[in-house]
């Protein structure tokens, strides 16, 4: 009889034990220790109830974990949030379960920690101007986790509601010298741009991002929502965290390849970037866009439970 009981870490605990930048380095160490993304399960999407659960499996090395998301569209008119999940973390050699972990507090800081890798790797080194569309949680861990590769000088809000964006640079105000509202035009003098909304539709016009320019598109994982437009992803070097999972779930991708200005085999898987196998482009912009895998919330549970990690 098994009478090991599974430790719980709230939401205060996870991001206590693993602050954004060590979130960071915990996504970069995993690339470089030689976890290959491509290994990675498909995530799984099921119906259930007045919505559906999302199944997210992952292996490396001594750990193993499941995070089961429940996304119900109605939740919110009764006052509960629309995605809530539960993170199960488990010794590989036993698969006993060690840990339950809050799993929304995983993504909060997965997300931004993946997008902060990859801009290290895709940005100019002396980025001075961040640009961020989006006004949630999102858009504030982004600025957050991007103050702590670069040395920014300016960070740029757009949103659809001013009064959100008024919220955005409150929060973020201490985070770089200047910090304003902007317009979608604000990606023209961007050194970096940062994309957190959950829009189906481009929102730029992708010929104003100048060369060398590094932009990050993560609001979505469907197929048929993109914030980058087919020219933009066209005439840049384009980084995703694994192809076949871009090909799957990146609307972004997807849709750049329908419109034919981008082709699969010009898509870099982004352990490539990190592990320095390919480098960025001055001549080009510079995309990365990301979903969401499985195993970046396995790395940053594993950082929860040991300190060392």
């Amino acid at each position: 009889m098994n009478d090991v009981q599974p430790t719980w870490y709230t939401a205060a605990q996870v991001a206590e034990r693993v602050p954004a930048d060590r979130a960071r380095r915990l996504i970069g160490k995993a690339l470089v220790d030689g976890f290959d993304p491509a290994t990675d399960p498909a995530r799984v999407s099921t119906p259930a109830g007045s919505g559906h659960l999302l199944l997210m499996p992952s292996t490396i090395s001594a750990w193993t974990g499941v995070k089961v998301a429940s996304v119900a569209p109605e939740n919110p008119a009764r006052g509960l949030p629309r995605i809530q999940a539960v993170y199960v973390l488990l010794d590989t050699a036993t698969l006993t379960a060690r840990a339950l972990l809050e799993g929304s507090a995983l993504t909060s800081l997965r997300t931004p920690a993946v997008s902060a890798v990859a801009a290290d790797a895709l940005a100019p080194p002396d980025a001075a101007h961040l640009v961020v569309f989006g006004t949630g949680p999102q858009a504030v861990g982004h600025v957050r986790a991007f103050t702590r590769i670069r040395d920014l000088a300016r960070v740029t809000v757009v949103g659809r509601s001013p009064g959100k964006v008024r919220a955005v640079l409150e929060e973020v105000s201490a985070l770089a010298p200047e910090t304003v509202a902007g317009t979608a035009d604000d990606v023209a003098r961007a050194d970096i741009v940062v994309c957190a909304t959950s829009a189906p539709d481009p929102l730029f016009d992708g010929s104003l991002v100048r060369d060398g320019a590094c932009v990050v598109a993560m609001g979505s994982h469907e197929t048929g929502r993109r914030e980058l437009d087919a020219g933009l992803m066209g005439r840049s070097l384009v980084v995703v965290e694994d192809v076949a999972t871009a090909l799957r779930e990146a609307g972004d991708v997807v849709l750049a390849l329908e419109d034919g200005t981008l082709t699969e085999d010009a898509l870099v898987p982004m352990r490539d970037v990190v592990t320095g196998a390919v480098v960025r482009r001055d001549d080009a912009p510079n995309v990365f866009k990301g979903v969401g895998m499985s195993w970046q919330d396995l790395a940053v549970a594993v950082g929860v439970v040991d300190p060392a990690a």
